[in-house]
């Protein structure tokens, strides 16, 4: 068994859903969890949390599984590579879904080589443009709608939670 770590950001949820939040990740992550919810400013009536996360490879999908979907969430899950693992980014908003990105040793976001040659078959067709594509393939629609959510956190406080593996 191989063994990582991650983060979750929890960037918008109704006071209705944290506990159900806190919930579902406790059945991914297979411990108890307590989230520190501070108030999100970004939207108002919101709050936000983060928890830094041990666990077998995978446990980011697990995580994102658990809470994709959901109207009034918004978040993000990292997992570090590890021994024979690549890493992963999962980032959810309701308008945009789900999107998950492949990351190397230095966190950057990897795009498979058929994923590359499938936008420039569709460039060259006219049913896309490459550079849209191109920036959907790294995430920049979610980036761009998480990134006020994410300044209005900063400062706030990590919860460090080890999975005894």
């Amino acid at each position: 068994m191989t063994t990582t770590r991650g983060v979750l950001y929890v960037h918008a949820s109704t006071s209705a859903l944290c506990p159900h939040v806190e919930w579902a990740v406790a059945g991914a992550l297979g411990v108890r969890v307590s989230l520190d919810w501070t108030p999100q400013p970004a939207q108002p009536g919101s709050f936000r949390a983060e928890l830094s996360w041990q666990g077998e490879a995978g446990t980011g999908a697990r995580i994102a599984s658990a809470l994709r979907g959901w109207l009034h969430l918004r978040f993000e899950v990292t997992e570090e590579p590890s021994a024979g693992t690549e890493g992963a980014r999962y980032a959810y908003t309701p308008a945009l879904g789900i999107f998950h990105a492949v990351t190397g040793v230095h966190g950057d976001i990897l795009i498979p080589e058929d994923r590359i040659k499938a936008a420039i078959v569709k460039a060259a067709a006219g049913e896309i443009e490459l550079e849209d594509e191109l920036c959907r393939l790294v995430g920049k629609p979610w980036d761009d709608e998480l990134e006020p959510f994410r300044y209005a956190g900063e400062g706030a406080p990590v919860r460090w939670l080890h999975q005894v593996v």
